[in-house]
């Protein structure tokens, strides 16, 4: 799980490192591609049993979710600071209780609606509306959240019959065409000062989400799940020392609240022990 936080914060470092001016459609587009490559060569020499799926509906509605998700996230990461984008992304298991209660008409609890209020105002206490103007990064940032949380309840879905490793390929079987559609209007080929940082980029990112779902396998939910918060920490370190992005105290005390709010959520309501990895 440490490892996972790491290498999932790295990516969004090395996605605003990418030098020259790849449009974010593209950078999403390459880390959807070249990870596809990852997988399918991962798990070639086993054969292909992982593609074996009966839901595969249920895997095209978590890639629409996931690609409009992705299409928001990627030109936040270089209009938000890493610290802010890392707490604000925390939102997205409020967001999915939201719609297990309202959408899927879940058994309602006061406690539960309770705690993500709660939550909820860790994200307003980032932003602080009205006392600074809110920019167009944490609002993509937000976005991407509420995406995620749908994919997390679809994830929960897949989760009964297929593998970690059939839902991550799937993800980028879907996302992949989207993702280059998209990037179709601002195409421009990379040259070969970027390809090392886009293999970087889909090597991070596809690597996280294995150790994501290893940590997972190898040990309890309670055990692994709070060292998520690591990501609060590595990005603010990364953005200091790369960027020279100093986070305000409301930005710890904001992302504290959603994370320890999420983590309530997870261990006494929903029972989900998924996060998404963008």
């Amino acid at each position: 799980m440490i490892l996972a936080t790491l290498m999932m914060t790295s990516m969004l470092i090395c996605i605003r490192l990418v030098p020259g001016n790849l449009h974010p459609y593209q950078l999403a587009f390459f880390r959807n591609f070249l990870g596809l490559i990852f997988l399918v060569t991962w798990q070639a020499r086993t054969g292909f049993t992982f593609l074996k799926t009966t839901k595969l509906p249920i895997h095209l509605a978590r890639g629409t979710f996931n690609t409009m998700a992705m299409l928001a996230f990627f030109p936040a990461i270089f209009l938000t600071p890493i610290a802010i984008l890392t707490a604000l992304g925390f939102t997205s298991q409020l967001f999915a209780s939201l719609l297990l209660i309202f959408i899927l008409k879940e058994r309602f609890r006061f406690r539960r609606l309770g705690v993500i209020v709660f939550g909820l105002t860790g994200t307003l206490i980032i932003l602080r509306p009205g006392i600074q103007s809110i920019s167009l990064g944490p609002l993509l940032a937000l976005f991407a959240a509420m995406m995620w949380a749908v994919n997390l309840l679809l994830i929960k879905l897949l989760s009964r019959t297929d593998t970690s490793m059939t839902i991550a390929t799937y993800m980028v079987v879907f996302t992949t065409p989207v993702t280059l559609l998209a990037s179709i209007s601002v195409w421009q080929w990379p040259d070969l000062s970027q390809i090392p940082w886009l293999l970087l980029v889909a090597c991070l990112g596809t690597t996280a989400q294995i150790c994501l779902g290893q940590s997972f396998k190898l040990s309890e939910a309670s055990a692994v799940l709070p060292l998520d918060f690591l990501q609060l920490i590595w990005g603010a370190l990364m953005g200091f020392l790369i960027f020279g992005e100093i986070p305000d105290l409301w930005i710890w005390v904001g992302g504290t609240i959603i994370f320890s709010s999420t983590t309530f959520l997870i261990f006494r309501e929903s029972g989900s022990t998924e996060v998404p990895v963008p």
